[in-house]
């Protein structure tokens, strides 16, 4: 397996920071030069940890900033940070991104009815170990939810690092109900009620909030590694490529492929980790909310 570091600029809960992720000592995009598959059976997946668990941060890598590192996202200049809904604290899986996936705001699912919300496709690893931000696990896929997030078809991956001590007994999604009992129940839960504190309405989901097989998330990984190589190959007009930065150095029939002398690559800032600030007492709050789960 490829090992991986990260490249930390700035501190944590700042706009200014940013985690680079490094292969050998050089930086790589994570959206587009780790390879999605981790074997060549193509049964295990690279998956880049976005959001440790149990952390309310929500740090996302960026599509737009070239080499795509993770920054936190921001809402009218403020950082943001999911709530804390009773009984629940910050994300309760290490959440994260398939590297190599695109979910095509162009492309209507046919299950769905809805478009591509034009990310990554989201990862949900439930594995006992705390991941660390830029950590690049290998995990194997479970199931699927799919979220419908504004009216944007969202996937949400359920996966488990393969080096858990359970991964041997979860090898399809019944295997997580009967290993992990409440999870998914509780995974419903989490998406369906996170917005509510901001003043947003409930999400909705595709299927009833069902947590779909292996086998149909398989296919959705296929699916969205298809469309992101689309996007990789063919030289369209920047306005066409929805504010994603294409800037790669690994793949090799990309007309976007650097080479690591060009100006752009050579601009990356070095190593500069801080301490991290201080994060407002009020990310701590609980929020209580009513209503009874979908499933």
């Amino acid at each position: 397996m490829t090992q991986y570091s990260t490249r930390v600029v700035g501190a944590p809960n700042t706009i200014d920071y940013r985690v680079f992720i490094e292969k050998d000592g050089k930086v790589v995009s994570p959206f587009h030069d780790i390879p999605l598959y981790a074997n060549e059976e193509k049964t295990i997946l690279n998956m880049v940890v976005e959001i440790p668990r149990w952390t309310n941060a929500k740090l996302e890598i960026s599509k737009e900033e070239s080499f795509n590192p993770i920054k936190q996202d921001t809402k009218k200049g403020k950082l943001r940070y999911v709530r804390n809904c009773f009984p629940h604290h910050g994300y309760i899986w290490n959440y994260g991104a398939l590297p190599q996936t695109w979910e095509d705001p162009n492309h209507t699912h046919p299950d769905t009815k809805a478009k591509g919300d034009n990310d990554p496709v989201d990862v949900c690893e439930i594995g006992e170990l705390v991941g660390t931000v830029g950590q690049v696990k290998q995990v194997k896929v479970l199931g699927t939810m799919a979220l419908l997030d504004e009216g944007e078809t969202d996937w949400k991956l359920i996966v488990i690092d393969i080096k858990d001590p359970l991964a041997a007994k979860l090898n399809d999604i019944e295997d997580v109900e009967k290993h992990l009992p409440g999870l998914l129940r509780a995974t419903n839960e989490w998406f369906r009620i996170y917005k509510i504190p901001d003043g947003k309405p409930e999400n909705n989901f595709a299927f009833s909030g069902e947590a779909k097989n292996r086998k149909y998330a398989t296919e959705i990984v296929h699916e969205t590694h298809e469309a992101w190589r689309r996007l990789i190959t063919n030289p369209v007009p920047a306005s066409d490529r929805f504010d994603i930065s294409v800037s790669n150095i690994h793949v090799a029939d990309s007309p976007y492929r650097l080479e690591e002398s060009n100006a752009l690559y050579t601009s990356i800032p070095a190593e500069s980790r801080k301490p991290a600030a201080p994060i407002d007492p009020s990310v701590d709050k609980w929020f209580f909310i009513s209503g009874q789960p979908s499933l």
